[in-house]
């Protein structure tokens, strides 16, 4: 019998809660379960789930699902769900305005290279008229 740890839905309509439960692959999300694990609320940002149970039906060859999954390895962690920070994203004329900024840095850059190089040229070539002056005179 090939068996799953996976979430099954609890709770009322847009107010989803789950229980962490061993099934069996054949039965339905919310149908018979072998046993439970525990309980991942993602609305209120709790979970709990029963680490040497989880453990044991792992090593019997349970597959978990993948929300499962980072809920074991966060309770290995030992870290909770509500401590998961969520990372802003800028928003895409953010992006556009970081990269126009930067390109117009490294042109302004690359301008006073070349006219540095173009200075220190006319210097050498004042230099060399100098000579060529002095040695003619």
């Amino acid at each position: 019998m090939a068996v799953k740890i996976r979430l099954k839905r609890t709770g009322t309509r847009n107010n989803a809660c789950h229980r962490i439960a061993v099934a069996d692959v054949r039965a339905q999300r919310d149908g018979k379960v072998i046993e439970y694990l525990g309980l991942y609320d993602p609305r209120h940002k709790e979970e709990n789930i029963d680490m040497e149970r989880a453990k044991y039906w792992l090593s019997q060859g349970a597959q978990p699902s993948e929300t499962v999954k980072l809920i074991i390895k966060r309770a290995e962690e030992g870290r909770k769900l509500s401590d998961k920070v969520k990372v802003a994203k800028p928003s895409k004329k953010a992006v556009a305005k970081a990269e126009a900024e930067k390109k117009a840095a490294a042109d302004a850059a690359a301008k006073a290279e070349a006219e540095k190089k173009a200075a220190a040229e006319a210097a050498a070539q004042a230099a060399t008229e100098a000579e060529t002056a002095g040695a003619e005179a």
